[in-house]
């Protein structure tokens, strides 16, 4: 699934959870367990509803979809899943082919940024063992970043990634790296190009809006998109 047209990225824009950092399982383990005093059922088709979003918009949805409206609060909710998450995220993990593709994108200067629904505290606690990793990439775009009003898939997170760079690219010289449809959706909305890298469960029908559909950024090739091919020697982590 692609598009025909000549391609010159210069800069790249990451989400972060799901894509760089395996945390989706730990949202989904927490959230159900707050759900299940409630018997209700935490599925697919919710949580894809709610990728990308920020919290309390995520948050809203999840009362909004299982009608727990004046039997949890959406503060409530997202305070018993903090205390959860808390344990938990220092110790995610890199999902495959990311440090690969961000040391190769870094050791031929080109200009990398974030752009994530996670706010400062969630995204300080997940990258805590990851710093040297996250050190090449030039800036991060948080959840609660004063500049990003709305979340996904409003275009304001990737806009404001992309401006920050010195400087700015042109959207059509950006290539967005997400693995949500709302994701997707905000990289269009910004104008940018955008390579979706879907978990598994996610229907077919909901990956439509990328330019590109790959099972794992190990499958993803440089070349064209107008930048450097992988070495020999870039391995396969």
């Amino acid at each position: 699934m692609g598009e025909e047209g000549p391609r010159r990225i210069t800069h790249v824009v990451f989400d972060m959870d799901g894509l760089i950092l395996d945390t989706e399982g730990l949202y989904t383990v927490a959230q159900q367990r707050i759900l299940s005093r409630f018997n209700r059922e935490f599925t697919w088709a919710l949580k894809v509803k709610m990728m990308g979003k920020k919290a309390a918009e995520a948050a809203q949805v999840v009362l909004d979809e299982l009608d727990l409206h004046g039997e949890i609060s959406a503060e409530e909710f997202l305070r018993e899943r903090e205390s959860l998450l808390r344990e938990e995220f220092p110790n995610c993990q890199l999902l495959p082919g990311a440090e690969r593709l961000i040391r190769h994108l870094h050791a031929h200067k080109i200009p990398m940024a974030i752009g994530t629904g996670s706010h400062k505290i969630h995204f300080g606690l997940k990258t805590s063992n990851h710093g040297g990793l996250f050190a090449l990439i030039h800036h991060c775009v948080l959840g609660d970043d004063p500049e990003v009003p709305n979340g996904k898939p409003a275009p304001d997170v990737f806009r404001v990634a992309a401006a920050r760079f010195d400087p700015p690219p042109s959207p059509d010289n950006v290539l967005v790296f997400e693995d949500a449809p709302l994701g997707v959706d905000a990289a269009r909305n910004a104008g940018m190009w955008v390579v979706m890298v879907p978990d598994s469960n996610v229907d077919a029908s909901l990956c439509t809006n990328a330019s590109l559909v790959l099972p794992s950024l190990l499958d993803f090739d440089p070349v064209p998109w107008g930048l450097p091919p992988f070495s020999a020697e870039s391995g396969s982590s």
